[in-house]
């Protein structure tokens, strides 16, 4: 059973398994009366992208882009344009234009929280902390903001801090999926995959936890070993592209030195380690 990255360089790791984790905490947010700080979207890179077709994406982007266009000081045309243009993986011009809505609203904490996120998905890491610290409020703390402070801490490597980050989130939101899989994912950064799929079995099992977080409970599984349960989990709930997308993340992050192949062989030759 593999539970430390012995099979992956330390350059996959941050691109990869970290990225996964600033996925949930950092993309989308949305904004509308009520609550304008919700997260859930579409990641991107080399990672699914729940059903969504990338024309129906490119359309939206455009459409947004047109709304915002028309009065670019607006702070909820800015954030949505920049979290559509995220989406589509456009980090740096996302990052453009929520730099233009931050000057125009330099106290609104939505577009502040906005903001930091596009500069962590550029990999501004120690501009977005600084960012997310201002958005925050200590009497009101925001349990999003929490969580997407504690994604950036883990990429700046500030393990211990990112999971009190994580934990203060969870005292505000207890059980809360993308939460739970931000902690879960901490633990299989640090390659102790055995406590990450501890926390990822509980975020899969919430009401609102989505196909990321089951593709992270998978990543963990596989690292483990057991290739054949992880590949049951990527397949689980979703259509044959979407599953077909998740397999496909999961045998490049174990790619290196042919690590799929050996969890494969090794996962078929010892039905013991399917739990």
């Amino acid at each position: 059973m593999i539970a430390k990255y012995r099979h992956l360089s330390g350059k996959q790791l941050r691109t990869g398994v970290a990225y996964s984790l600033l996925v949930i905490a950092l993309s989308g947010c949305s904004t509308n009366s009520k609550d304008r700080l919700t997260t859930g979207s579409i990641p991107k890179y080399s990672q699914p992208v729940d059903g969504t077709n990338q024309n129906q994406l490119r359309s939206a982007t455009e459409a947004a882009g047109r709304i915002y266009e028309k009065n670019p000081r607006d702070p909820v045309n800015g954030v949505n344009y920049a979290a559509m243009l995220r989406m589509a993986g456009r980090d740096a011009q996302a990052l453009a234009v929520m730099q233009q809505v931050a000057i125009a609203n330099p106290t609104d904490r939505t577009v502040l929280a906005a903001y930091g996120k596009a500069q962590a998905a550029a990999g501004q890491l120690q501009q977005a902390l600084d960012t997310l610290d201002r958005a925050q409020t200590p009497d009101r703390p925001d349990w999003r903001l929490l969580s997407a402070r504690g994604a950036v801490l883990d990429q700046m490597g500030k393990t211990e801090e990112a999971r009190r980050s994580y934990r203060d989130a969870l005292d505000i939101a207890p059980n809360e999926p993308s939460v739970l899989s931000n902690l879960g994912m901490s633990y299989l950064l640090s390659g102790d995959a055995r406590t990450a799929e501890t926390y990822l079995r509980q975020a899969s099992a919430q009401p609102g936890a989505d196909s990321r977080v089951r593709q992270n409970l998978a990543l963990s599984v596989g690292l483990q070993g057991r290739f054949a349960e992880a590949e049951q989990i990527a397949k689980r709930e979703l259509s044959p592209q979407q599953a077909e997308a998740n397999l496909a993340y999961l045998r490049g992050m174990l790619s290196q030195q042919n690590s799929w192949q050996k969890l494969a062989a090794k996962d078929k030759a010892s039905p013991s380690n399917t739990n």
